[in-house]
């Protein structure tokens, strides 16, 4: 049993008549030589770091980190103080990858989903969602697997790290497994999963990886979160009948390539971008003079 692109994945699923969640999580079972129950077992494991992350990210005031200063909390009191436009969703996407990749900034347990730089994204996206429909948690349980196999193929033909292909590789990805997971718990087909995913990966790509003294906070943390929205928006355009266009095999080698052409300044060393801006040189000298023995 063997996985390596999204139409390989769904091929598997015709020849089954099962969907993505339970062909992904039966590939687990068997690479894992374990049952399919206790692969089970595992997501909602991870179900319930990525619950805590959220909550307590949105606690967390920034004591640990450098730069960011507790972001989840301040969107939070943003919203409470009515100050925050759009709907409980939108809010709530944006709350939930904020306080999560703040939460990983200041150095707690997140789930990498594909990466820790990238760890707002699914959270942000899919456990919002899942609030606004009212989703089980088995529910959330198979939109995860149906993440994971986004995730499965997008490693299998292409970068996932920022130090490969920039932050395509990692924010852009993990929108495109986010954007697949909620198209599952809207009730989309596996077509309409890989639409998205495609939508939300062509949404970023070229993106750099351009972290401030090479800290995963800034533009990490906020990055997460206009990710997020991406997901969302490239599920909203699939199932209202927008295509992708590209498949997302197609989309995913494009970014292998893109990434590839990227100079290594753009590929997670803080030597352009953002981290040779004034200001992104200014903050890296404060840290090294307030650190250095």
């Amino acid at each position: 049993m063997e996985i390596n692109s999204a139409s390989q994945l769904l091929e598997l699923c015709a020849e089954r008549n099962q969907d993505i969640a339970r062909v992904v999580a039966e590939y687990e079972a068997f690479r894992g030589n374990t049952s399919y129950e206790e692969v089970r077992e595992q997501m909602r494991e991870t179900l319930r770091v990525m619950r805590a992350s959220v909550e307590n990210g949105m606690q967390d005031k920034g004591e640990r980190t450098h730069i960011i200063t507790g972001y989840g909390h301040q969107f939070q009191q943003g919203c409470n103080e009515g100050k925050v436009l759009g709907g409980s969703l939108l809010q709530n996407v944006v709350l939930y990858a904020l306080a999560v990749g703040q939460h990983n900034a200041g150095v707690g347990r997140i789930v990498a989903c594909p990466t820790a730089g990238a760890c707002g994204v699914v959270p942000g996206a899919v456990l919002a969602v899942a609030d606004e429909l009212q989703s089980s948690d088995e529910e959330l349980v198979d939109a995860l697997f149906v993440m994971g196999g986004v995730g499965i193929v997008s490693a299998a033909q292409g970068p996932i790290s920022g130090a490969e292909g920039g932050c395509q590789s990692e924010c852009g990805v993990a929108s495109s497994m986010a954007a697949g997971a909620v198209v599952y718990l809207m009730g989309g087909s596996g077509e309409q999963i890989f639409e998205a995913a495609s939508l939300a990966l062509q949404s970023h790509l070229g993106l750099v990886c351009d972290p401030l003294a090479s800290l995963v906070e800034v533009p990490c943390v906020t990055r997460n979160a206009t990710s997020a929205t991406t997901a969302i928006v490239a599920a909203n355009m699939v199932m209202a009948g927008i295509p992708g266009v590209i498949p997302y095999d197609e989309t995913v080698v494009a970014m292998k390539q893109i990434g590839k052409s990227m100079p290594e300044s753009l590929r997670e060393t803080s030597k352009g971008g953002l981290a040779a801006s004034p200001t992104g040189r200014r903050l890296y000298k404060e840290l090294l003079d307030k650190h250095s023995l």
